[in-house]
């Protein structure tokens, strides 16, 4: 499957395009920012810019899409000129963008009707990541399309799990993304702290990192500025994954404990934390600015 398409080139699928390309791969791109897609056509010339999703899904042999929240996804799919409206039997549809598992069951029955393969493939790893291809990919829907599609996420990342059903993905995404939300709010208040009593932050993380508290938080995304490179936090929180993101995720996770009668009281916490921050003007940021939040920085 050499020509794949891909629609919504942002932060993390821009990465992703762009290592879709270097392993051979030819791309149809679709965004509404003109500026993202000319900036990849000019990386490549293996790269055709199409007017709107069905335009993608008629010449790929399997669309990926990385959007940012329900109401965009099935907008994708579903519109007049969407991506099922040009999907045809024998193409695969592989949604990487993170929503509620129902969005992908809805996109799944009207695919179904088309008798076109659909998947919910959530990813895990961030921009670094994607920038590094080293996502993980959380699949739901049937395993034997997952295993044609196989190569070409492998080409995006170093693993693909199936989970289940479809939807099952998008069910372990939440799960992973309320756990990190939880998990940087936590590395967060105990450097902030550390920093407070006067510890070195950089003597502080090794600590963490070597000990019981070590985490992803804390070994390759730390919220404190200068401890790693070529992460948001040394970048004045530019790029990565917005505070407007895992707030959106968050409120995925209170929808689906709501549902199936679940407490999670301190994923309820993560919302109202990223929540005030994002309304204090802070929703752009990346979510690792809640450190900056904690210290005081409003």
């Amino acid at each position: 499957m050499s020509h794949v398409g891909v629609i919504g080139i942002g932060n993390m699928g821009n990465h992703m395009a762009r290592n879709l390309l270097k392993n051979g791969h030819e791309l149809s791109v679709y965004d509404l920012s003109e500026t993202v897609l000319h900036k990849l056509k000019s990386h490549s010339s293996k790269v055709t810019v199409c007017k709107n999703p069905r335009e993608v899904a008629e010449q790929s042999e399997v669309v990926l899409t990385m959007l940012p929240n329900n109401d965009i996804v099935l907008d994708t799919y579903l519109r007049d000129d969407g991506v099922l409206k040009g999907a045809t039997k024998g193409k695969i549809l592989v949604d990487s963008s993170t929503t509620a598992p129902s969005v992908s069951k809805k996109v799944f029955e009207h695919a179904n009707k088309n008798n076109v393969e659909f998947i919910d493939a959530p990813v895990s790893g961030g921009v670094i990541g994607a920038e590094n291809q080293t996502l993980t990919f959380m699949v739901g829907g049937a395993e034997s399309t997952m295993k044609r599609v196989e190569k070409v996420l492998l080409s995006m990342g170093k693993r693909a799990v199936h989970c289940g059903d479809v939807g099952s993905g998008q069910a372990a995404k939440i799960c992973n993304n309320m756990l990190l939300a939880i998990s940087m709010i936590g590395t967060s208040e105990c450097l902030n702290l550390g920093i407070k009593l006067g510890l070195n932050p950089k003597t502080l993380t090794d600590i963490i990192n070597t000990s019981t508290g070590r985490c992803w938080s804390s070994d390759s995304y730390n919220p404190v500025p200068n401890m790693l490179p070529n992460v948001p936090s040394s970048n004045d929180y530019k790029g990565g994954f917005s505070t407007d993101l895992v707030l959106k995720d968050l409120g995925l996770a209170q929808d689906a404990a709501t549902d199936t009668h679940s407490t999670i009281f301190l994923g309820a916490l993560s919302h109202q934390i990223y929540s005030t921050l994002s309304n204090n003007g802070f929703g752009n940021k990346d979510f690792a600015y809640v450190y900056q939040f904690l210290k005081g920085n409003k």
